[in-house]
């Protein structure tokens, strides 16, 4: 079963987006999607983190309508014409 949320992605653009969310009562990721798995390097150290993605979770999403760049507002500063 999929569950359809509408959500604002950025890359490569800002656009809407549907998308199916984690089952929020899955009893092996706790709705979180994943399961992670620490590491650790030769000396024990922690290394980093692997993700799993849960069964229960597909990551696919549509894009619906990309949005509208808006302008960057430039500072004022000082001009060299008169305020007439």
């Amino acid at each position: 079963m999929i569950r359809l949320r509408i959500k604002v992605t950025h890359c490569p653009r800002r656009a809407l987006a549907l998308s199916d969310t984690p089952r929020p009562n899955c009893p092996d990721c706790d709705g979180v999607g994943g399961i992670a798995h620490d590491y650790g390097d030769h000396n024990g150290e922690y290394a980093g983190t692997d993700w799993e993605p849960c069964p229960c979770w597909t990551q696919w999403a549509v894009t619906l309508l990309p949005l509208p760049r808006w302008p960057r507002r430039t500072p004022p500063g000082y001009s060299d014409e008169p305020p007439f």
